[in-house]
């Protein structure tokens, strides 16, 4: 669509002030009326803004505002498009006909960012930046632990961010959270540890992973207070995964009693405390809770990553092991595959600092707060009788249903819908009360009111 035609735009009809405004209200009406359709190219910024005799910057936030509100896409190098799925009412009040095709699911199943705001020019600029300068031992082979640069850069960001005082020669940098609890799991079983205590409920996927590698998992109940550390300390296990900063799925923070009893049977039984540092960097209400590695840094395992804040695509993460496992950790790492690619890792670096990330990473909380508002208000709105959990920090929340309800059905009906949602009962172990886990981060406010109304819909007494 050339900027000559677009839409029949008259500029003289643009008013003196507030023309942003203007020219976004005329998207919005053709988008309702149908002169707009879905997949439809928008003309480049630049083109349009000729076209209409206003600056480009008016137009660059014509569509920023737009596709906040889902309505437009852009598309690296790809320009600006009309959204696959408008979140206006005739649209998503009519169920998907063909549920099998997953590409047409809007997917609030998931704790994820909003990767559309990945900061790819100031990327782009501090990969330039690492490219002009790289020298050829940057160039060669990394060290298995990673680069120097971002371990350094690490140890400030986890000192600043987390309370965590580490030297960058103890930390190792690995693919995601997924690389450090592999690499550490095939660590215990060589130690003839192969079993671990997890969260019951909790993450479906880092389970997936320990049960590849190890023979047991033990599933210990989660409470008000986080991990039952009493019922821990029932089981054989010498090893335990939790998430103290906000646990996944129910959003609770490990309780300070609870932190110090898991440190306690952590020495008791010579085991270890695997410490995800899930969702740690969004916190709403206050400043995030600190990690517990500092406590027990000889008995704590501290994994995390920047998965949430700048995208999963990085798959970049990081261990701080304890003494006794340090060693053994780096060999493995080394063995197979001799580390993480270093170009990435000097880039992060550099982002890291020049300030970039927590810029960045202010702006995400910021936006990630107005669609958690939104998602707690459309709940309340459209399911009833249904309670929100978890709605402190991180990027999903947990709705409880009532006790007669299937999750899962109600899942299932949703699939058929359009819509993916997680029940609560496949992140469980054992039975419990159902409920759903909604992820916000990715959606802008009305696509969630539409999908959560439909949800509401499907729900026996929603």
């Amino acid at each position: 669509m050339d900027g000559s035609d677009f839409l029949g735009l008259d500029p003289a009809t643009a008013p003196t002030r507030g023309r942003t405004a203007w020219l976004a209200q005329q998207i919005r009406t053709a988008l309702a009326d149908g002169t707009l359709t879905p997949g439809a190219r928008l003309p480049a910024t630049r083109e349009l803004a000729k076209e209409l005799s206003v600056s480009r910057g008016t137009v660059v936030e014509a569509y920023r505002r737009l596709a906040e509100e889902g309505l437009l896409v852009t598309n690296a190098g790809g320009g600006t498009a009309v959204a696959d799925l408008v979140p206006a009412p005739a649209v998503v009040a009519t169920p998907t006909p063909e549920p099998e095709r997953s590409s047409e699911l809007l997917n609030i199943s998931e704790g994820a960012p909003d990767s559309s705001a990945f900061p790819r020019a100031a990327w782009l600029r501090a990969e330039r930046r690492v490219l002009a300068t790289a020298t050829a031992r940057d160039l060669g082979y990394a060290d298995p632990q990673g680069t120097p640069q971002l371990r350094e850069a690490l140890a400030r960001w986890l000192a600043r961010s987390r309370g965590i005082r580490a030297a960058p020669e103890r930390i190792i940098v690995t693919a995601g959270v997924t690389g450090a609890l592999s690499l550490l799991s095939q660590t215990l079983c060589d130690r003839g540890i192969t079993g671990c205590a997890v969260e019951d409920p909790g993450a479906e996927g880092n389970r997936r992973i320990l049960n590849y590698w190890l023979d047991t998992l033990h599933p210990i109940a989660v409470d008000e207070d986080g991990l039952d550390v009493a019922a821990l300390s029932c089981t054989s296990a010498r090893v335990a995964l939790v998430t103290p900063a906000h646990q996944f799925p129910t959003g609770v923070v490990l309780s300070p009693a609870r932190r110090r009893e898991l440190i306690a049977w952590a020495e008791n039984t010579d085991g270890f405390v695997i410490e995800d540092d899930y969702d740690s960097e969004y916190r709403y209400d206050r400043a995030p809770v600190r990690a517990m590695h500092a406590m027990a840094p000889q008995r704590i395992v501290h994994i995390s990553s920047l998965s949430k804040v700048l995208a999963p695509a990085l798959r970049i993460g990081w261990m701080i092991a304890p003494d006794s496992l340090h060693p053994e950790l780096v060999r493995k790492r080394w063995a197979t595959d001799l580390g993480s690619p270093a170009l990435p890792q000097l880039t992060l670096a550099e982002l890291i600092d020049t300030g970039v990330l927590e810029r960045h990473l202010r702006s995400m909380r910021l936006r990630h707060r107005r669609r958690r508002d939104a998602a707690v208000a459309a709940v309340q709105r459209y399911l009833h009788g249904c309670r929100v959990e978890g709605v402190a920090a991180g990027l999903h929340l947990l709705v409880l249903l009532p006790d007669h309800v299937d999750d899962a059905a109600v899942a299932g009906r949703a699939r058929a819908a359009g819509i993916a949602v997680q029940p609560l009962s496949a992140h469980r172990f054992t039975r419990g009360g159902p409920g759903l886990v909604i992820g916000y981060g990715p959606h802008p406010a009305p696509r969630l009111e539409a999908a959560i109304k439909i949800l509401g819909e499907l729900t026996p007494g929603g």
